[in-house]
């Protein structure tokens, strides 16, 4: 990316939460990746008028802009899949923060449309740009996996609006995919406290060789932000991931890897690639919900 743009791709970004603000900042910044894109605006249920110099359009005005050439969706979950929809049948390439949608075959209608639009469709996954990542990566490469565990702590949230905790907190089970290859459910339970805004989701996950790793979120008023593991290997085992510094800029450099979308310079093979995954854990995710609902 270190030529200078022939032409900026004019871009709108929906949501302005805390993703949404972030890509705003990015996209204003004088980043590489932002040299290839030019914000044109925002879109808010909220009436905000404009945000630093950044005027708000109305959603119409975005999908009917020729001017508008890429939507970044940055809303809750739940809407997700309408807003991919209405941008790729107006034409426009979209980077969604993950999830991407709330069920597997609506996510694979999505990614048929991009094809035949001929439009990026591209799904955020900061998790796997983080420090850690990047140490655990290089931890389990060429070592046999006995058993793992993941769990993750946090604070309520709605599940109206950001989907079942297993498609909420699909950036853990996207860590486990990335480390260990496709996974196989074995079983799910679901401990819901909803006067208390208690929930605790419990996954047991099998690898392509059997090896077991267990899955927990755990969500409530209290519940610190946190990620435990350990991974159990025949040649010893991983307990936590030691501080490996700060992750800087990780929504700049899935930007950075978006743009490098839309000037072609990803391979058709590594596009799969990374298709296959999203959708494996999206039909994961999926599976888990289903098991925890029908009450087995």
């Amino acid at each position: 990316m270190n030529t200078e743009p022939e032409r900026k791709f004019g871009v709108v970004v929906v949501g302005v939460g805390r993703a949404g603000s972030v890509r705003m900042r990015d996209l204003r910044n004088p980043h590489p990746s932002s040299a290839f894109l030019n914000l044109i605006g925002f879109v808010s249920r909220r009436e905000l008028g404009s945000i630093d110099g950044v005027q708000q359009i109305s959603l119409e005005d975005a999908l009917s802009s020729q001017e508008v050439e890429v939507a970044y969706i940055c809303s809750e979950s739940s809407s997700h899949e309408d807003y991919i929809r209405q941008f790729l049948n107006a034409g426009k390439h979209v980077l969604v923060e993950y999830p991407m949608t709330l069920s597997l075959v609506a996510a694979q209608a999505l990614w048929e449309l991009a094809a035949q639009k001929g439009k990026v469709l591209h799904e955020e996954h900061v998790e796997l740009l983080m420090e850690e990542f990047a140490f655990l990566k290089k931890e389990v490469v060429g070592k046999d996996l006995l058993k793992g565990s993941l769990l993750f702590t946090a604070g309520p949230l709605e599940e109206e609006r950001f989907g079942f905790p297993a498609f909420s907190g699909i950036s853990r089970l996207t860590w486990l995919v990335s480390l260990f290859g496709e996974l196989s459910l074995v079983s799910a339970t679901l401990e819901e406290r909803k006067e208390d805004q208690y929930m605790k989701m419990t996954v047991c996950l099998e690898t392509e060789k059997k090896s077991p790793l267990t899955w927990i979120e755990e969500k409530g008023p209290g519940l610190k932000r946190n990620r435990y593991l350990s991974f159990h290997f025949k040649s010893g085992s991983l307990e936590n991931v030691p501080n490996v510094g700060i992750n800087k800029n990780i929504f700049l450099k899935d930007q950075n890897i978006f743009v490098q979308k839309l000037l072609g310079q990803f391979s058709e093979k590594e596009l799969a690639a990374e298709k296959k995954r999203i959708l494996h854990c999206l039909g994961l995710a999926e599976e888990i919900q289903k098991y925890c609902c029908s009450g087995k």
